[in-house]
């Protein structure tokens, strides 16, 4: 993507401030730091977002806080590490901690039904709590679009929100099957301000976040962030970004409900690496994905898609706010976690600030690191010919080498070299990577037999 058309003054401030501020946690090296900056700093700038502020965790310890950009375009507001950001549905897993925290008081169960607390609403005798952390009630989305649709500049009142969405017949059958819904995590919520007699968000606050050291969050459900706090942007087709204009007071409640810094998210995913929050059982239960009465894995527990993707596990989620988008990535095993958050609608820079900073901060899986290396090689006009079967040293003839050496040298190191998927394909596996350098984005496919030669290694410009 190109970068946006700002104003002038506003173009020549990203630039100039798309070097980082000082960081408070700043116990990476001075290499992996470097790495981490320019990854940040490529990203902004091919996708344009203004800014965006990050949280690396490594060794179970806060190791690295940086914000980079701009905050707010006009007047022109700096991004730094105490700028709050809306976190949208990252919400949802403060949600589901503080529905368990509930639980272990002996407020409410999880198994509960929703008739229990809410019998006015549809299906309330079929649906549980459960199910409405796991997006498997049934209730309509009463947000599925990604803008900020007109309705909803206009506030609202969680009665007139539950009315409106969860009084209308369900979109399926509770437990049959998993549509993301934010009247789920609304009905949610009203049941915990119900069971705790306490309104949701400083229950959160007092039971969720201030335990684990968060105590500057920000409800926005009743009021706007305001500078020097981050705004939010969008951007029509490949104009220049906007600001994306605020959501009404109540249209935020239990689903996209909080606004933290980078650093904030990261304490909270020091209390899931941890397990210091809540009790063993409860932890059980937090991570446990939800199976659909037909047996299929959901691989979504309360708030968190739980995967083990290339045998590492990983507790991850998405947010999309009024402006916004952010990722939080927690691997436990690693005791490792990658925070990004981002104040534009364009793209996906979350998703790619926090791939390449998960490559830099993990360990490199040996095929990975393997294959990284037979892809510099072909890079450098220096091929590891014994790294491969006779039938692709064939194909890999002198002047497709060369070729290889010509497209590809000059676009240097990968900045990304991420495994999208493996499966087996006659006799062999096969491997697709996503290979970033030099600004381009590439498709690698390549075929491993048994005795581990490479039978194919194939690299494509990916389609936009």
């Amino acid at each position: 993507m190109r970068p946006p058309s700002y104003t002038l003054l506003a173009a020549a401030l990203l630039a100039g401030l798309a070097h980082p501020i000082a960081s408070r946690a700043a116990e990476l090296d001075g290499p992996a730091k470097a790495r981490i900056d320019h990854a940040v700093e490529a990203v902004l700038t091919e996708t344009g977002a203004p800014s965006a502020s990050i949280a690396v965790i490594t060794d179970g310890k806060i190791a690295y806080v940086q914000a980079y950009g701009l905050a707010r375009l006009s007047p022109p507001v700096r991004a730094t590490p105490a700028t709050r950001y809306q976190i949208a549905s990252l919400s949802k897993q403060l949600v589901g901690a503080a529905a368990l925290v509930a639980q272990q008081d002996g407020k409410l169960s999880l198994d509960d039904p929703v008739a229990r607390w809410l019998p006015e609403l549809a299906s309330a005798d079929r649906i549980t709590v459960r199910q409405l952390l796991t997006h498997t009630s049934g209730y309509s989305d009463n947000w599925p679009q990604d803008y900020l649709v007109a309705p909803m500049q206009a506030p609202t009142t969680t009665g007139a929100l539950l009315g409106a969405w969860a009084k209308r017949p369900l979109d399926f059958a509770p437990g049959t099957d998993q549509q993301y819904s934010n009247t789920g995590y609304a009905v949610a919520g009203r049941i915990i301000e119900r069971a705790t007699g306490q309104p949701l968000a400083p229950y959160v606050e007092a039971r969720v976040l201030r335990p684990v050291g968060v105590t500057d969050a920000w409800d926005v459900n009743v009021k706007p962030l305001r500078a020097p706090d981050a705004a939010g942007y969008e951007r029509p087709a490949l104009g220049p970004f906007r600001p994306v204009a605020d959501a009404g007071a109540g249209w935020a409640f239990g689903a996209w409900q909080f606004a933290l810094t980078a650093e904030d998210l990261a304490k909270w995913d020091l209390s899931l690496i941890g397990r210091t929050l809540l009790k063993p059982e409860s932890y059980v239960q937090e991570f446990e994905t939800y199976k659909l009465s037909g047996g299929k894995d959901t691989h979504y527990a309360l708030g968190l898609y739980v995967t083990n993707a290339g045998g590492r596990r990983t507790l991850s989620h998405g947010g999309e706010g009024a402006g916004y988008l952010s990722e939080n990535r927690v691997y436990p095993d690693d005791k490792a976690a990658v925070v990004v958050l981002t104040n534009a609608i364009a793209g996906a820079p979350q998703t790619e600030i926090a791939d390449r900073l998960a490559e830099i901060i993990l360990p490199a899986d040996p095929v990975d690191a393997r294959l990284r290396a037979l892809f510099i090689g072909l890079q450098s006009g220096k091929p590891d010919r014994n790294a491969f079967t006779a039938n692709f040293n064939a194909w890999l003839d002198p002047a497709a080498a060369a070729q290889f050496a010509r497209t590809l040298g000059p676009l240097g190191a990968p900045d990304l070299f991420h495994r999208l998927g493996a499966f087996d394909r006659g006799g062999m596996k096969a491997y697709a990577y996503k290979v970033v350098a030099g600004g381009q984005t590439l498709s690698l496919s390549v075929f491993l037999l048994p005795d581990g030669k490479v039978e194919q290694f194939l690299v494509s410009k990916a389609a936009e």
